[in-house]
């Protein structure tokens, strides 16, 4: 098969979707890889890196869209990439759709496959493609708000760890899955005071096991969370229904009655937030301030380290990526079931139900669509 890896274009996006040791596994099994020019800069991988192990390098991002079979990015095609989609290419990247309402519509009349990191799942119903990056983005939001937390950067001018004789700030995170449980990890490392909401016992059980009571855990229903929002300096919010829009658990009405000066930092913006009052960010433009209180809204969180991100979201898609190129996607959801749950979509076909629901459109079973191609 011909895999593509082009150029992110997304704003501020640094990662690229394969390093050099992934064009190593797919040339030795006879695959060829295209990578655009310039395409790992960001992520500090220079050109010669990905030639020596096999690549072929293309100036633009039409000529890897033309030639290839399988494109395979990072962040969900930019309106300028949708147009080079042909028939029946195959994309393997992070979709997002619920979020991208328009570009959904567009893909799907690309005719193409489209599978998406975020949806993969395995048995347990962990998301093996998403982790990383969940964990990435869970610590960097903790370091976001205790920078933002500065009062030289609007907010309280309290900080996170506090000193002798005076309080730390009480950080509160919203959801106890790999985001929230490494935002409360670098939290407490700051010496922060550390609560963690969540409605799964057993998440907050393995918290509560792991730190021995250092982390607070609380069973998450309405009151709890609007008792622990109002009293917060930084809540971060790392919701996940996967392929689905995020649940909006702070209101606005909460917002209007936080603390002036205090952070929200909105890890589940990628699916829509899980704030009201959240709105997509950049790296270069990070924060807003609404009510008084700070959000930072950016969606690409983990491009802010690109170097560290790109090495460890591959350590995690490659297998998939070789997969799919040696067995064919038909043949390779037969065999590995997980990657069923990534198929978004089948031609203009909703695969995903949870993605259809939030879509407004109707669900189509993966294995029917497949066996339709």
């Amino acid at each position: 098969m011909i895999v593509g890896v082009p150029k992110e274009t997304k704003t501020e996006e640094y990662r690229v979707a394969m390093t050099p040791i992934g064009v190593r596994e797919l040339t030795d099994r006879g695959h060829s890889v295209l990578v655009q020019a310039g395409a790992g800069a960001g992520s500090s991988i220079p050109d010669e890196d990905f030639e020596r192990q096999g690549a072929t390098l293309v100036e633009d991002a039409a000529s890897v869209f033309e030639k290839a079979e399988m494109i395979v990015k990072v962040k969900e095609p930019q309106p300028h990439e949708v147009d080079l989609f042909r028939d029946g290419q195959v994309l393997f990247t992070y979709l997002h759709l619920a979020a991208y309402p328009n570009m959904a519509q567009d893909l799907a009349e690309r005719g193409i496959v489209a599978i998406a990191y975020e949806t993969v799942q395995m048995k347990d119903r962990s998301l093996p493609l998403l982790a990383p990056m969940s964990e990435i983005a869970g610590r960097m939001a903790t370091q976001a708000g205790a920078r933002f937390l500065e009062k030289s950067q609007g907010g309280l001018g309290v900080l996170l760890g506090g000193v002798a004789g005076v309080s730390p700030a009480k950080v509160v995170v919203i959801g106890g899955g790999m985001a929230g449980s490494n935002a409360a990890v670098i939290a407490m490392g700051m010496q922060g005071d550390v609560v963690v909401l969540d409605n799964d016992l057993n998440k907050l059980r393995a918290l509560d096991s792991l730190y021995h009571g250092r982390v607070v855990t609380l069973h998450s229903n309405k009151l709890t969370l609007e008792e622990q929002v109002l009293t917060a300096d930084l809540v971060i919010g790392t919701v996940l229904v996967p392929g689905a829009s995020a649940p909006k658990l702070v209101t606005e009405d909460m917002v209007r009655s936080m603390k002036p000066g205090s952070v929200l930092v909105d890890v589940a913006i990628d699916q829509g937030g899980c704030f009201e009052t959240s709105h997509e960010t950049t790296h270069s433009d990070p924060v807003y301030t609404k009510h008084d209180v700070i959000h930072y809204a950016v969606g690409n969180i983990p491009g802010a380290v690109p170097h560290t991100s790109t090495y460890a979201l591959t350590n995690a898609t490659l297998r998939y990526a070789v997969m799919m190129a040696t067995e064919g996607v038909r043949e390779a959801v037969g065999a590995h079931p997980e990657l069923e749950g990534g198929i978004n979509l089948i031609g203009d076909k909703v695969c995903h139900p949870a993605v259809a629901e939030s879509l407004g459109t109707a669900h189509h079973p993966v294995r029917e669509a497949l066996a339709a191609l």
